[in-house]
């Protein structure tokens, strides 16, 4: 199976904040008219001489953290060792506050001219129905998310607004399941295109950029641990905004 070009330009495009004008005709409000900064992406390549000869199913994962600044994510220890071993684009800027139109603007190149972190029903016109069209696997590990509550109704530490598939065709797709899932999918058949959204703590919303940090070490050490991604892997860490002083 190939992994269209369409799909991986649009991953890595909306990964640099691509585009954030909606529709003309799109009834939910006026999106924000500057761009406001977040911190660097940091974008952790697999080792080359570990690839096969052709590679025909690469293996895309992104992590969304939150409100951190390229300054503050560095006095992280964790963090600042990723920057270090890893490639820092310190050109990546948010296209809005706060944080759902960024998500949107990730997922599908656009912020729809929401301008809020309200709930709205939008078009069914986003990468990931884009990757289902074309037959690629893909999968949204949401912290916080249960089964039994869904993407809707879940509690603390989930957020809704940190989860851009749930507004796309009006209800999440069975895509997009809870972080507990992933450790299992590492260890077996892990989808083409992964989106990680920490819960409201470990993004760095509401706790330290140290606790942020150390989780995420953890995580990334679990991917990159993995024979998946070490084969045909590609990580990018990206933070939503930077937070106001």
């Amino acid at each position: 199976m190939r992994f269209p070009a369409c799909a991986i330009f649009a991953a890595l495009i909306i990964a640099c904040g691509s585009g954030n004008n909606a529709p003309a005709s799109t009834p939910y409000g006026q999106a924000s008219p500057t761009a406001s900064p977040a911190s660097a992406a940091l974008v952790l390549p697999s080792d080359p001489q570990q690839r096969p000869v052709q590679v025909v199913t690469p293996h895309v994962f992104v992590i969304v953290m939150e409100n951190t600044g390229l300054d503050r994510a560095l006095r992280s220890q964790p963090i600042a060792r990723l920057a270090s071993a890893n490639t820092l684009a310190t050109n990546y800027r948010a296209v809005a506050r706060p944080s759902l139109p960024n998500y949107l603007a990730l997922t599908s190149g656009s912020t729809w001219g929401v301008a809020d972190n309200g709930y709205y029903p939008l078009p069914a016109a986003d990468l990931g129905s884009q990757l289902t069209t074309a037959g690629v696997s893909w999968r949204a590990y949401t912290e916080g998310m249960t089964t039994e509550a869904g993407c809707m109704r879940s509690p603390y530490p989930y957020a809704l607004k940190h989860n851009p598939f749930a507004y796309y065709g009006g209800a999440c797709p069975s895509n997009v399941v809870p972080i507990e899932a992933l450790d299992a999918d590492l260890a077996g058949v892990t989808p083409n295109f992964v989106w990680i959204t920490p819960g409201l703590c470990h993004d760095g919303h509401d706790c330290t950029v140290d606790v942020a940090g150390a989780w995420l070490d953890g995580l990334v050490s679990r991917i990159v641990s993995s024979d998946t991604w070490r084969s045909d892997g590609m990580l990018f860490i990206v933070w939503d905004e930077a937070r106001r002083r």
